[in-house]
């Protein structure tokens, strides 16, 4: 009877996690799409020095960073394919959303800074453990680069 009742509190659970999991993450895509489209008009790239046309910007490093928890039935489906091997599609859009949203948090300080490019983009991810080192509890994307923004006209430019 125990194992009857187990049974039935790892299944409440495995359905709460897939519908909530799969909620949330789609409830961020669709944000993650929309301040994309909002923010495309800041260049990120990474190359490592500005192109001819931003030699004459103010440079400022800019980063966003975002830490990412893993749901409960994202933690199952990974450990029942650890079993047998192949990829782990619930982990790679777990990092894909990550990835975007840092990037994301990045332009937004670049476009407060008033820049108009973003250089030499990097990134770095690491593992927040949970259940004492066992497995992944979260995952932290930091995105950081170098904002190019227009200098500043000065007054003595401006004559008659």
């Amino acid at each position: 009877m125990d194992a009857l009742i187990q049974l039935g509190i790892f299944a409440t659970l495995l359905g709460f996690g897939f519908f909530f999991g799969r909620r949330a993450e789609a409830k961020h895509y669709q944000s993650i799409f929309a301040r994309e489209d909002e923010l495309r008009q800041i260049v990120v790239s990474t190359d490592r020095f500005p192109p001819k046309e931003f030699m004459n910007h103010n440079a400022a490093l800019v980063s966003g960073n975002v830490v990412i928890s893993v749901d409960y039935f994202k933690r199952v489906s990974a450990g029942l394919r650890a079993l047998v091997g192949g990829r782990i599609r619930s982990y790679e859009t777990l990092l894909d959303r990550a990835r975007r949203e840092a990037l994301l948090r990045m332009q937004e300080q670049a476009r407060i800074a008033g820049a108009e490019a973003i250089i030499n983009t990097k990134f770095e991810t690491s593992r927040v453990s949970g259940n004492n080192n066992k497995g992944i509890g979260s995952i932290e994307v930091l995105a950081y680069g170098t904002a190019l923004s227009p200098k500043a006209l000065e007054a003595s430019t401006f004559t008659l």
